[in-house]
């Protein structure tokens, strides 16, 4: 059960943002019911990973192996419960997602540019401070700046999400 209540979504203040949530994303999940309680970080939330999940450049596998290895990483059950129909939608394998949690020694399951941007999404969850070897690599896959931001902003956006998730304890069988 999550720390705090839930915001009620039918308060005169959330109403108007819940709904288009709802028009967004099809429904409010408990990660923006708990945003809703400061209406202003939630649009923030909103406009930030829209712009990470529905607006980058990135390959949409990609984009969800590193969702899901930072889900493991921060021990984000929700977050992967979230992401792992959306990852196999995206295009990666059950195997892989299994694999996610040992990819060193199951690296045969992926190629030499996810290898690489997994070994940066561990750099950057577990470490904070990036090697230059592992930067190197990495960035020897994406030819423009702009995929090295949305794929470092990706990394970090959530490693946002699984912390706010983990430290008020918000779970999908939660009752809201």
């Amino acid at each position: 059960m999550a720390r705090i209540p839930y915001a009620d979504l039918n308060s005169p203040t959330i109403k108007p943002l819940a709904d288009r949530i709802t028009a967004e994303r099809g429904s409010v999940l408990h990660l923006y019911q708990m945003l809703l309680n400061s209406p202003s970080v939630a649009e923030g939330w909103l406009g930030y990973l829209t712009a990470i999940r529905q607006k980058s450049s990135l390959d949409g596998a990609l984009r969800e192996m590193v969702i899901m290895r930072v889900a493991l990483l921060n021990h984000a059950p929700y977050e992967a419960e979230q992401h792992a129909p959306i990852a196999l939608k995206e295009g990666m394998t059950q195997a892989q997602l299994d694999a996610l949690g040992d990819w060193r020694n199951k690296s045969s399951l992926f190629d030499e540019r996810e290898r690489a941007v997994l070994a940066y999404t561990d750099a950057m969850t577990r470490d904070v401070q990036v090697p230059d070897d592992v930067f190197a690599a990495v960035s020897a896959h994406f030819n423009e700046p702009q995929q090295m931001v949305e794929l470092t902003a990706t990394v970090a956006a959530y490693n946002m999400v699984s912390r706010f998730l983990e430290a008020l304890q918000i779970h999908s069988h939660d009752v809201r």
